[in-house]
């Protein structure tokens, strides 16, 4: 396997006097599924918001393909540009602008980010929906989208850059299970074309099923790590088992 396009180093960072991450250390290489779990709290959205250049931290490094990020103040968004090809997050939420429809949020970073052609970026668009099954919906508002439609078009908009590495926040949270199978099937796709992932996640079914490995974080710690069926069928630490003990009881999963 190929060297990693993520290395995380100690990375450490407080907000209002709390420590969030305590000496995160994670590496991801090409291909990978690499999915962070943890209970509400434990920093995983604050990791993949360091990794974007969204989280300005204390200490410790992040290298994103060779873009290196260190402690302090976040660096000018002109110095970014670089990194801005390398990575990309699709939130929580989607965060797609909603007075855009979708092929306007797919196109806006290539054209006035990177000075693509719009007709190019344009096709490129389309070409991107189309292969996650929204092209359809490409003049719709996200207003108008579903939830599995809109991350799917969230999706797409990440893809936009062409980024080595691509970061997703709880990508299942608004899905019901036959779209989450969906999209895990889309990431096993997308990794197996060379990109590499890493997703936050709550649902363990969906990290054994579409997962390459399994990180657990703690109090803003990684506490466990290992490959993911492995991980979620003997957890060795009690964070693990305790997460695994709340998921049972979810009234998600009680339905």
């Amino acid at each position: 396997m190929s060297g990693p396009v993520l290395t995380v180093s100690g990375l450490a960072l407080s907000r209002g006097g709390r420590e969030v991450l305590r000496g995160v250390d994670l590496t991801a290489r090409r291909g990978e599924i690499v999915a962070l779990m943890g209970l509400s709290g434990g920093g995983k959205t604050t990791l993949l918001r360091s990794v974007a250049a969204l989280e300005p931290f204390d200490a410790g490094s992040i290298d994103v393909d060779g873009f290196r990020l260190s402690p302090g103040p976040a660096p000018k968004e002109r110095l970014l540009l670089p990194l801005r090809s390398k990575v990309a997050l699709v939130f929580q939420q989607h965060g797609l602008f909603e007075h855009l429809d979708a092929l306007r949020n797919v196109t806006l970073a290539p054209i006035h980010v990177l000075g693509a052609p719009r007709e190019k970026a344009e096709e490129n668009a389309v070409a991107l929906l189309a292969s996650l099954g929204v092209a359809h919906r490409r003049g719709a508002l996200p207003r108008e989208l579903s939830g599995g439609e809109a991350q799917r078009v969230a999706i797409a908009r990440a893809l936009a850059v062409d980024p080595p590495l691509l970061l997703m926040d709880e990508p299942t949270a608004s899905l019901d299970p036959a779209r989450r199978v969906d999209l895990g099937e889309t990431l096993v796709r997308l990794a197996a074309e060379g990109r590499t992932l890493v997703v936050t996640s709550h649902d363990d079914d969906f990290v054994r099923d579409f997962a390459t490995r399994l990180l657990v974080m703690a109090e803003g710690r990684v506490v466990e790590e290992g490959p993911a069926r492995e991980v979620l069928s003997r957890p060795a630490h009690a964070a693990t088992r305790e997460l695994l003990a709340g998921a049972s009881q979810s009234p998600a999963r009680a339905r």
